[in-house]
């Protein structure tokens, strides 16, 4: 059992190891499109062109002044492999300028923030472009080890005999596809969906379906009303090939009410369980970038200033508990700086499932977890709801993996701007069973 006291050598390692400060000074995403059963109007390297070319349009300098572009993506496309490359040169970065891709599961984007940061406070790099994409409805189907075998014996035949007894081996069940995104989506290890993680949360701390309902129910309203009075400046309005636009998170249910939703059935524990469709994270695509830059980068190009990206903080638990992951992230994080869940102004938590988000509030005012789990003396404390999510979450905009972790640092900027605030936490729960969260701390203008 890993335990934050065993880590605070390698915290200190980690605090010491940045010596600039890393600062965010702009940033836009593309409207978060759910999936519907077929491939959706954009691959993901367009979704990183439609919300970066209005991005590096705005900016004062070329964009041959990044020292580097690094995208977080967890399915690119077999034409996109290194997909940080082929965006960066479509977005007419030079070719001189070096982009690579990162995957960490559901943090893929803020683990490309955190390499950007690392090497800028390390002074490797001055300006970083980083984010994040997926395009989940365009995830691979896949043949079966059987068929791969039985296209290799048709390829190797040559002879009309050779190719009639080849062709005579062919079943059925040979055909049969893989979906990708449901085998990307269970955990290997212990071979548990997801979702089934979520149940197991809900199980353990005791929460029922209702609880689960309205906290979905309260994200789609979040988003609703952030949409009507226009606090998600950072979405930048995407064309597909025959001009339509695509103008807000088109995932948003604005109608919905505690009873449509009471009606939809388990998914994942379908006899017994109580999450469904209607409070996990939307299957959807997405892209978010941001642009990270050291001080004298800001004094060189009279940059403006989003916030201050302080630090970041990842953990490791049990594969079947992944979704406690933030708060295993949290815990030493706010160790390390010395503050209380009430010293964070405002909070994002990805939204994975509802059972999940509100297992994390239950593990950070529970002693027994805090003890047992992550080594405290007591309890983190409750936090506040009215400071968490305030413009809804992955249940009412949907969680692009490969996204969410740049999407949320961002918008918790914007948050942050927008009530004057100082200080705040953006964290996200991985499969595999870990844990990141990023402190970020709003410069006063």
């Amino acid at each position: 059992m890993a335990k934050t006291g065993n880590n605070k050598k390698k915290t200190a390692r980690r605090a010491t190891a940045r010596r600039r400060p890393v600062f965010i000074v702009d940033g836009s995403r593309t409207p978060q499109l759910k999936a519907r059963n077929r491939p959706g109007p954009f691959h993901a390297a367009d979704l990183v062109i439609g919300c970066g070319r209005p991005l590096l349009a705005r900016q004062p300098f070329e964009p041959g002044a990044f020292d580097e572009v690094i995208l977080g993506c967890v399915m690119p496309g077999p034409d996109e492999v290194n997909i940080g490359r082929v965006a960066a040169l479509r977005l007419g970065v030079p070719q001189s300028v070096p982009a690579w891709t990162v995957q960490r599961n559901c943090a893929s984007g803020m683990q490309a923030l955190d390499s950007a940061a690392r090497n800028i406070a390390c002074g490797r790099a001055e300006l970083v472009l980083a984010g994040g994409v997926e395009a989940m409805s365009h995830a691979p189907i896949l043949f079966s080890e059987a068929m791969a075998a039985w296209l290799g014996a048709w390829t190797a035949a040559r002879s009309l005999p050779q190719r009639l007894q080849t062709l005579a081996q062919l079943r059925p069940a040979h055909i049969k596809p893989i979906i990708g995104l449901l085998r990307g989506l269970t955990d290997p290890v212990v071979g548990l969906s997801m979702g089934q993680t979520a149940e197991n949360l809900a199980f353990r701390f005791g929460i029922s379906r209702e609880e689960m309902d309205r906290y979905a129910l309260r994200s789609h309203e979040r988003l609703a009303r952030a949409i009507d009075k226009a606090y998600l400046q950072e979405v930048e309005a995407i064309y597909d090939t025959r001009g339509k636009p695509h103008l807000h998170d088109d995932g948003l249910r604005a109608d919905t009410t505690l009873e449509k939703l009471a009606k939809l059935r388990p998914v994942f524990d379908k006899p017994f369980g109580n999450v469904t469709a209607g409070n996990s994270a939307q299957i959807s695509d997405g892209a978010a970038l941001l642009i990270l830059a050291s001080e004298k980068a800001i004094e060189q190009y009279d940059l403006p200033v989003l916030g201050r990206l302080v630090d970041t903080q990842w953990a490791g638990l049990d594969p079947a508990q992944m979704g406690l992951g933030p708060v295993h992230a949290t815990a030493p994080l706010l160790q390390r700086h010395r503050l209380k869940l009430e010293d964070i102004d405002f909070w994002e938590i990805n939204e994975a499932f509802a059972a999940q988000v509100l297992a994390c509030l239950r593990a950070f005012a529970d002693d027994d977890y805090c003890r047992n789990e992550l080594g405290l003396k007591a309890a983190l404390g409750r936090l506040d709801e009215e400071r968490l999510n305030v413009d809804g979450g992955g249940i009412s905009l949907g969680h692009p993996v490969g996204a969410s972790g740049a999407r949320i640092t961002l918008h918790l900027l914007h948050v942050l701007a927008r009530h004057d605030a100082r200080r705040g936490i953006a964290t996200l729960c991985i499969g595999g069973g870990q844990g990141g969260a990023v402190l970020v701390e709003r410069i006063a203008s």
